[in-house]
């Protein structure tokens, strides 16, 4: 089964104020290359990226059927993506379990949903 996990970063959050240049700290990036090791030997990490900030990317919505299209410093949002895992994994358990361990702030919230396959939709 493919899992896809988002980090939703505190620092993200509408009552934060971020830098637009905002790096996470170097010591936070070698707490999450050893995890992300760990973890790689356990499930097959498929991919894994972080992003760079909100207020340099840009939001498309349809609203009404009306394509708007937002950028980044003007977005306003509950919660903002901060990067991904996508897992192969034998069960929504074990990432869970994985994602118990990840080194997140406090504030910082991670959400798992898994990737429909093509037999989910055969009858």
């Amino acid at each position: 089964m493919r899992f896809m996990v988002f980090m939703i970063p505190g620092v993200y959050q509408p009552d934060k104020k971020i830098d637009s240049n905002f790096r996470p700290p170097v010591e936070k990036m070698e707490a999450m290359g050893k995890f992300n090791e760990e973890m790689g030997k356990a499930c097959k990490i498929l991919s894994l990226n972080g992003f760079h900030p909100l207020t340099k990317g840009a939001r498309v919505s349809y609203a009404g059927g009306k394509v708007q299209v937002t950028d980044g410093p003007d977005i306003k949002a509950k919660e903002v993506v901060g990067g991904y895992w996508l897992l192969e994994a034998k069960s929504k358990e074990e990432v869970v379990n994985w994602m118990k361990r990840c080194p997140a702030d406090p504030d910082d919230v991670i959400e798992i949903r898994q990737v429909f396959e093509m037999s989910d939709f055969q009858r």
